[in-house]
């Protein structure tokens, strides 16, 4: 069984449950109150930061040159995917003072604490891993809102958050990200691959706490 199909077996029940989340199907059906968004997008740029760092700590551990340019690409996916975050951000008068005076919600930084903890202490597989929930999991959601509402990437406001993660160029990296790991994992023992999972197991528990923190608007 390929990694990646151990991973999505394991944390089957957390993903659905991203589907059927109140935030998510208000994105979907456009009926998510904005004053909602408005703190997750705050909270998920303070998030991307860290994500990013996960990234550049990632180069340094690479032991090849494929695991270094997946690295490097996916800053650069990163870079498009808070253009999104920033056009947002003018939709609703953040400022950059706003941004740097809002601390990170408690679930937000016990997750990127997470992150970066695998990060500095583990290697490339297991940092891999430790994204990939997030990265796969928006696109699968983005493509999920659209199978359920076809027109939703329309939606006068919501429509660029759905267009943005449903879209070739996402999955695509995405696809690259996932085929490395099975690259560097392919002489893995079961003792690796179970550690993996359970890697993958908390930052998927962690991404449905990300929702159920924006919707609650918790600090």
């Amino acid at each position: 069984m390929a990694v990646i199909e151990r991973l999505l077996s394991a944390t089957k029940e957390i993903w659905e449950a991203y589907y059927e989340h109140p935030f998510v199907r208000g994105i979907e059906d456009g009926t998510l109150d904005k004053e909602k968004f408005r703190y997750y997008i705050i909270q998920d740029y303070l998030y991307l930061e860290e994500y990013t760092r996960t990234f550049g700590i990632g180069v340094a551990k690479a032991k090849g040159k494929e695991t270094s340019t997946i690295f490097t690409n996916y800053i650069n996916v990163l870079a498009g995917e808070t253009d999104i975050h920033k056009g947002y951000m003018g939709k609703f008068e953040v400022t950059q003072e706003e941004i740097d005076k809002t601390p990170r919600a408690l679930d937000n930084l016990s997750y990127t604490s997470y992150m970066l903890r695998v990060a500095y202490e583990e290697g490339e597989a297991e940092i891999l891993t430790a994204i990939l929930s997030c990265a796969y999991s928006y696109e699968l959601i983005a493509q999920n809102i659209v199978k359920n509402n076809p027109d939703a990437g329309n939606d006068p406001f919501y429509g660029d958050w759905v267009q943005g993660y449903a879209s070739e160029g996402y999955s695509e990296e995405n696809k690259h990200l996932i085929q490395t790991l099975e690259n560097i994992t392919k002489d893995y023992t079961e003792v690796q691959i179970q550690h993996l999972v359970d890697i993958f197991v908390a930052c998927s528990r962690y991404e449905l706490a990300f929702w159920d923190f924006s919707w609650n608007m918790a600090k």
